[in-house]
């Protein structure tokens, strides 16, 4: 087995790194540091992130901690003396190759315009979306490098994708430029998306459940009794409006012949007491539809705001027998087809 000493340093190309394994420290210029395998750990800890937030929110996530490393780096390399951007820029690049963020050439850098392209190539973030079978890069990187220049450039920088290494091509490319887009607003209008979506979802929840109330509704409101031989009950529950009154007649309609009904008799004791003028003229059409196929409509249970509404239309149900219970109204039927109940 090798030996290693407890404390042990290195340079390379000017960039330090240090180790103390008596305090289990790894430093890289002078800060401590940590090391992850790529393939494993680093992959595991992408892959964790995205199965908890969703892919979405894990992009951004990516994103905005891609940039905000950006900017404190940025600050870093801006409190050195006598450097320049594009010098800033060079000595950034170098540091990240001897860490093992891959190859990136700066190129077109501008100052006046406050513009670069940048190359990446076989970086980190590459390695994971590769394993982890992507086919659209992350955004760690590109932001990263768009916090650094906003410092650097002393205006906020954002970026877009020409094209991808994992499209197949030999490197990445990404162009820099100022816009007001910007990480805080992502998350903002990401934070809408998802209550907007979580609204939809509510939405169609409702909706789902208001239609299956309208079809449970539909079965139990105003049920077609047959009370005796050629005689049905139809009571009138609630409030109608123009689909339920037209859903009404027609089921009425429909089963009436099946009953060989000869009277049909509609309760009105259970109608809401907010009638309007609507409700009155449905029991003029049920009735007048009732007659063409034969049946003859008793009306039982009248109530005064009804006598009311009616009086002050020009609806007429004078043509209908009319009673004020249902036992009532269920005798003189039965008289009519010549029998009693004993």
């Amino acid at each position: 087995m090798e030996l290693v000493a407890a404390h042990s340093s290195i340079n390379i190309e000017g960039l330090h790194f240090d180790w103390n394994l008596e305090k289990g420290q790894f430093l890289f210029e002078g800060q401590d540091a940590v090391l992850f395998w790529i393939s494993s750990a680093m992959k595991t800890f992408f892959d964790t992130i995205e199965e908890i937030s969703g892919e979405e929110a894990s992009n951004l996530v990516f994103e905005t901690t891609g940039f905000r490393q950006g900017l404190v780096v940025g600050e870093y390399f801006e409190k050195i003396k006598d450097v320049t951007v594009t010098e800033a820029a060079k000595l950034i690049t170098n540091t990240y190759v001897s860490a093992g963020w891959g190859q990136t050439v700066i190129k077109d850098l501008n100052f006046e315009t406050k513009t670069l392209t940048a190359h990446i190539k076989d970086s980190w973030e590459y390695k994971i979306n590769l394993l982890q079978g992507k086919k659209i890069g992350g955004g760690f990187l590109p932001a990263h490098y768009a916090g650094i220049f906003t410092v650097l450039f002393g205006t906020n920088i954002w970026y877009k994708v020409i094209q991808q290494q994992l499209e197949g091509y030999e490197y990445s490319v990404i162009e820099y430029f100022p816009s007001d887009i910007n990480v805080s607003n992502n998350i903002h209008q990401l934070a809408r998306k998802k209550e907007s979506e979580q609204i939809q979802q509510l939405e169609a929840i409702v909706e789902e459940k208001t239609k299956e109330l309208k079809e449970l509704v539909k079965r139990i409101s105003s049920p077609i009794i047959p009370v005796l031989e050629e005689i049905v009950v139809v009571p009138l529950l609630g409030k109608y409006d123009e689909e339920r009154s037209e859903e009404l007649v027609l089921k009425t309609l429909e089963n009436l012949p099946a009953y060989k009904a000869t009277y049909l008799i509609l309760d009105l004791t259970g109608l809401d007491k907010n009638i309007s003028v609507h409700t009155a003229s449905l029991l003029e059409k049920i009735g007048s539809a009732a007659a063409l196929i034969g049946t003859k409509t008793i009306l039982v249970g009248i109530s005064s705001e009804l006598s009311m509404i009616i009086s002050q239309t020009d609806i007429s149900l004078s043509k209908f027998d009319c009673f004020q219970t249902l036992q009532h109204g269920i005798h003189y039927a039965l008289a009519q087809l010549g029998r009693e109940i004993i």
